[in-house]
């Protein structure tokens, strides 16, 4: 495998945990924000990835060898609580304001594994730099 070949391979990665980590911080900072309705409390995100195939292109990159690539970012499934607050200037008629179905464990557990994966990904980069500068100066007689 080329040098290029693993560079790009390991920059998609990256990018991919990047965006996962975006996710998990915005998760983060919109944890204790309610709404008046269920529909506009907020949802936290999840990034949905793909194996990225040799010959196959991830958004703006062109052809890559492989990889990884963000198809989408979809909301979390899970329900959104009901908070019994009638004196919140947000709550509806019945006296509910909507929290977002964030739980902030889960979110700090998902920002530690993406940013193992992260540092896992920049290993990679610099353990084939660190080969291509040995493999120059082994050749360079």
């Amino acid at each position: 495998m080329s040098f290029d070949k693993i560079m790009s391979i390991a920059g998609s990665g990256i990018n991919a945990q990047l965006v996962r980590m975006n996710a998990t911080a915005s998760n983060l900072a919109n944890a204790g924000v309610v709404s008046g309705t269920s529909e506009g409390a907020f949802r936290a995100q999840r990034p949905v990835f793909s194996a990225l195939l040799e010959g196959e292109t991830a958004g703006g990159f062109g052809e890559l060898p492989g990889g990884v690539r963000v198809d989408q970012i979809v909301d979390d499934a899970k329900p959104i609580e009901q908070i019994y607050e009638p004196s919140s200037p947000m709550a509806d008629a019945d006296g509910y304001v909507y929290a977002s179905n964030v739980n902030e464990v889960e979110e700090l557990i998902e920002m530690l594994d993406a940013s193992r994966a992260y540092q896992n990904n920049v290993e990679i980069v610099s353990t084939a730099k660190d080969l291509m500068v040995r493999t120059l100066e082994i050749i360079k007689v």
